[in-house]
């Protein structure tokens, strides 16, 4: 947990796919997809990386004329690239612009970032193709960040880092397991005793456990006096009722 960070310095699928980076299995097909994605950067790409700028969420209609209007405030632009498709010539609504100095690149990320241009809230950081090991694009299941909607996030850069995992301590994990056996232990007696009545054998503790000694045995034969002592005050009161009645038929014959 010490060198944990925020944004990833090696990218992996697996783990731009997890809000924490702690995720071991894949848990949606285009994580699958990414990590058996083999993916070679294109080579035809000229320019700096380190002073290359990714920009994002434009909107259909901005044209490299409006980028460069809005990008040139922060420094000199050595070169401007509106991604755009190869068939129908529209624009696949990203673009890289490459600065001259650090300083200016260092400055558009800080201030460019979320700004709103024709309508739209752009999305600008570092180039990430040429300058972080084992990129793999959104295309094929990886980038980064990404919207709830599309329920693909991607974590472990600027728009939506990493969140520090949650660290248990060797204290609560040992807790845990002996409130565990804990609960095994209920349980197998649980079992046993269960065992017993299907059997046909007593379960009472006094009598199963030695430790009980006679106060169990002795509280089971007061349990019992009380019971036949009941017995015999009902079956007394039944006499009673018996005798009442029989003498009261002696008593209406008399008057007959």
């Amino acid at each position: 947990m010490n060198d944990w960070n925020p944004i990833a310095s090696v990218y992996n699928p697996l783990k731009a796919g997890s809000i924490d980076g702690t995720d071991q299995e894949p848990h949606d097909r285009a994580v699958w997809r990414a990590m058996f994605a083999r993916y070679k950067p294109n080579k035809g790409v000229v320019g700096d990386p380190l002073l290359t700028l990714y920009v994002a969420r434009l909107n259909p209609q901005t044209t490299e004329e409006r980028l460069q209007e809005v990008f040139s405030k922060y420094g000199q632009i050595n070169r401007l690239r509106l991604v755009r498709d190869i068939v129908t010539g529209f624009s696949k609504r990203y673009a890289f612009i490459e600065y001259k100095e650090e300083r200016s690149i260092t400055r558009a990320r800080r201030e460019a970032n979320k700004l709103v241009v024709d309508q739209n809230e752009l999305f600008v950081d570092f180039e990430q193709e040429r300058t972080l090991k084992g990129w793999i694009p959104r295309r094929l299941g990886g980038g980064q960040g990404g919207k709830k909607e599309s329920g693909q996030l991607r974590f472990g850069g600027k728009d939506r880092p990493f969140r520090k995992p949650i660290s248990l301590g060797m204290g609560q994990f040992q807790d845990w397991s002996g409130g565990a056996r804990e609960w095994d232990r209920g349980s197998k007696e649980r079992d046993d005793r269960h065992t017993q009545r299907e059997r046909g054998q007593s379960t009472r503790p006094h009598e199963r456990d030695p430790e009980w000694g006679n106060r169990g045995a002795r509280d089971e034969r007061d349990r019992g006096r009380e019971k036949d002592s009941y017995r015999e005050k009902y079956r007394n009161s039944d006499r009673e009722r018996e005798d009442r009645r029989s003498s009261d038929k002696h008593r209406h014959r008399d008057r007959r």
